[in-house]
């Protein structure tokens, strides 16, 4: 039996547009499937005819896994108006995009791809796939840092998941991280009192930047994708293994209300908040707060 696929998806995953581009194409009755206009949400497979303005659409490629070593500078978008952006650094010859992101001022492994489902799979936060890094600090980072980091601290609503962290130097330490929270490790950083000077990710699940330089990259292997595939076969690729069990959940209602943490702040930061708040302004009585000439 012949796998189906939403039209929409078969045609992004033959590279000549984004789904997003398919549904307009749809809508405005420019694909014709064996010689229909289809609705929205139709499934096909290999075996159907499609046209899109009259000419055949091509044939799905090959499927792309690539590992690379991102530069610092480089941004990890597909928006080509970016100068900077990922796909025109790597310059492959055919439609790809990354896998999740590294901030620019960040650099160290990345996949990049052809197909979407391997891309949910890996990046899903519930499915608990490990990425490693290297972290340089501003300062001395001592046991205390260690066991906190690793311990989960509370950023963006949220608190970390526990991870595993090694003091590397006095400035440097590894993380493993099975999140991928915006910034999470400069956040983290940043809760303690710290700032990230410089970021490597080294890992992604089984695969290291195997000596690649910054800028260089590379196919992945038959052996690295069987694992990778072995690894994701249970994975989750829908919202349910983005599930993030430590996030605070807020009524409708609820507006107002403020996250509590059980990880107390450490006395610096009970000072900053003591230093930036303010005491409401007392009037006096009988004083008004506008001078007014009497008449």
């Amino acid at each position: 039996m012949t796998a189906t696929t939403r039209l929409n998806k078969y045609i992004s995953e033959t590279g000549f547009c984004s789904r997003r581009e398919a549904d307009k194409l749809i809508d405005a009755g420019r694909i014709k499937v064996n010689g229909n206009l289809p609705e929205m949400g139709v499934k096909v497979s290999d075996a159907d005819t499609i046209l899109i303005d009259g000419k055949p659409l091509k044939a799905k490629p090959k499927r792309v896994y690539i590992a690379y070593n991102k530069p610092v500078g480089v941004t990890c978008t597909t928006e080509k108006k970016i100068k900077s952006n990922i796909v025109s650094a790597i310059d492959y010859p055919e439609r790809i995009f990354p896998i999740g992101r590294l901030d620019r001022p960040s650099e160290g492994l990345i996949f990049l791809t052809n197909e979407g489902d391997i891309v949910n799979k890996i990046l899903r936060a519930g499915n608990n796939h490990e990425k490693e890094y290297v972290v340089t600090v501003d300062r001395s980072i001592n046991k205390r840092f260690v066991e906190r980091m690793a311990g989960g601290l509370p950023i963006l609503d949220t608190v970390t998941k526990k991870c595993f962290v090694k003091q590397t130097g006095d400035k440097t330490f590894t993380i493993i991280l099975t999140q991928g929270l915006n910034r999470q490790i400069r956040r983290m950083c940043e809760y303690l009192g710290y700032e990230v000077t410089a970021l490597k990710r080294v890992r992604i699940m089984n695969v290291n930047l195997n000596g690649l330089r910054p800028g260089q990259w590379r196919h992945l292997t038959e052996q690295e994708m069987a694992e990778i595939n072995k690894a994701i076969e249970g994975s989750a690729k829908t919202e349910d293994g983005s599930v993030d069990s430590n996030k605070k959940v807020r009524k409708p209602s609820d507006k107002k209300a403020v996250t509590r943490y059980t990880d107390a702040k450490p006395k610096r930061d009970e000072q900053q908040l003591k230093k930036h708040s303010r005491k409401p302004t007392e009037r006096k009585k009988g004083t008004l707060s506008l001078n007014r000439k009497s008449k």
